[in-house]
């Protein structure tokens, strides 16, 4: 593929990723007014963001498996096409019931989407300089799509309607597909065989859900009520049911040989609490803006606008000092940054300003996940057989997926027991809360500090034109 077509390629897949993690956050700043709208329960409302989190993490493997086995181009349009009709659906959404069940349909959309195009831009670009600058423009897209959906979603919201940050994916998407057709050579897949898991993949969906749900729940049933112990008891017997299907099919979901590859075990091991704390933060700080500094949702957005564009700059400059440092380096920093930024905002009171105790932390964290996604995402498909990069993909988006919906249950199950238990009037309740969680997720930084210092493998990359043998395949 010339080099001028491959830079085409990774703008369509670019744009295809966007979609997905801009629907991860775009409803965080419309949240009060979808609530209004539809009449959500307050405490029900937490479920418009962990639905999609949910069902396109607990997918995801499937997804993943399912572009190595039939082909990654044809799996990456079916999902665009299924994620752009959904969204048309949730614009038109009447009642809370109808919004969180296609919600939950777009998460599985969005399953099928994100590692059939990552591992498409891995089998497009050769390990090295090149992979690795393509991966930056990735990381930055992955990661400044959250933040700039709260942007997005707060400009939508205040001078349009809550509805139109689903709209907008409907002319996206159909861009994307035209380009998707007309740019990315279709994949025939060289595996032997077109079994998929079904069974392992119900096992560790299941599994999955059954986790966050009853973490979520967890602060109204009580954390010793039967209710919350079966729900995480039936999520371990159903995620052990998961290992030991996979230890014995013919085709597995999820080989687990590729777990023993130490830097994609160590990867997987640390997006899981990096985006614990960075979705909970989002949902969080979006809610403190709004309710506290009475943000109208456009500013509340505009707030978070520092973000991606602190992490663009740091994410496209990264892979210049890759080849030298490596990238164990850049994911220690990265977690101390985000970690630090964390720890600023749990310093927040009733009367903080923007400029002191938002700001600063904003340009801490986003520096952090600039430098920590790029590292993760190189550490997590580095060396990974051609007919094994969708599921290497898919296992890396499930990191990513479960720690955000895990981070948002537990921290905003943390806030809001703490709020009730504080005994103090409604907002400074709110806001103890809300310190109480940003506390809780800079410690989730620390444990990315710890698995990035002690887990992952530093080597350094020697060559940039350097492909493992029989990794990278023409599509």
């Amino acid at each position: 593929m010339k080099q001028q077509s491959r830079w085409i390629v990774l703008t369509l897949l670019a744009l295809a990723q966007f979609m997905v993690v801009l629907d991860t956050s775009v409803a965080n700043v419309a949240l009060p007014a979808i609530q209004k709208a539809l009449g959500f329960d307050a405490s029900a409302l937490q479920w418009v963001i962990t639905t999609y989190a949910l069902t396109f993490g607990g997918t995801l493997l499937l997804g993943g498996r399912a572009a190595d086995l039939f082909g990654r181009r044809r799996t990456l349009l079916i999902g665009i096409s299924g994620f752009t009709l959904i969204s048309l659906f949730i614009g038109l959404a009447q009642s809370p019931l109808q919004l969180i069940v296609l919600r939950a349909l777009q998460g599985m959309s969005a399953a099928f989407m994100s590692p059939s195009a990552l591992s498409i831009v891995l089998t497009t670009f050769r390990e090295g300089k090149a992979r690795n600058t393509a991966l930056g423009v990735w990381s930055a897209v992955a990661a400044g799509g959250a933040a700039a959906g709260l942007v997005i979603g707060g400009v939508f919201t205040e001078y349009l309607n809550w509805r139109w940050n689903f709209f907008i994916n409907v002319p996206v998407g159909i861009l994307a597909i035209v380009g998707i057709l007309k740019y990315v050579p279709a994949h025939a897949s060289t595996a032997s065989h077109r079994h998929l898991d079904l069974r392992g993949a119900l096992l560790v969906t299941s599994g999955l859900m059954s986790l966050v749900y009853g973490l979520t729940e967890a602060p109204n049933w009580g954390w010793t009520s039967f209710a919350t112990i079966g729900t995480l008891l039936a999520s371990a017997v159903l995620l052990a049911g998961f290992i030991w299907n996979e230890s014995r099919a013919s085709h597995p979901l999820m080989p687990l040989s590729i777990s023993k590859i130490r830097n994609v075990a160590g990867a997987n091991a640390i997006m899981t609490p990096i985006t614990a704390g960075m979705l909970g933060q989002f949902f969080l700080l979006s809610l403190y803006l709004q309710s506290v500094m009475q943000y109208k949702p456009v500013e509340a957005g505009v707030a978070f606008l520092p973000f991606p564009i602190v992490l663009a700059i740091v994410a496209n400059t990264v892979p210049r000092f890759m080849q030298r440092v490596g990238f164990k380096k850049f994911l220690m920093a990265g977690s101390v940054l985000l970690g630090l930024g964390l720890l600023w905002l749990s310093q927040i009171t009733v009367t903080s300003t923007y400029l002191t105790g938002i700001l600063p932390a904003i340009i801490l964290m986003a520096a952090g996940m600039g430098m920590s996604f790029i590292s993760v995402n190189i550490a997590a498909t580095s060396g990974v057989h051609a007919e094994q990069t969708g599921l290497a993909s898919g296992m890396l988006n499930t990191s990513q997926q479960m720690g955000g919906a895990l981070g948002l249950a537990i921290l905003s199950g943390v806030a809001s027991s703490t709020a009730a238990n504080s005994g103090l009037d409604p907002l400074s309740a709110l806001v103890a809360g809300d310190k109480r969680a940003f506390l809780v997720a800079s410690l989730f930084a620390g444990i990315a500090f710890l698995i990035a210092t002690f887990v992952i493998h530093g080597k350094k990359q020697t060559s940039s034109n350097a492909a493992p043998t029989e990794v990278i395949s023409a599509h």
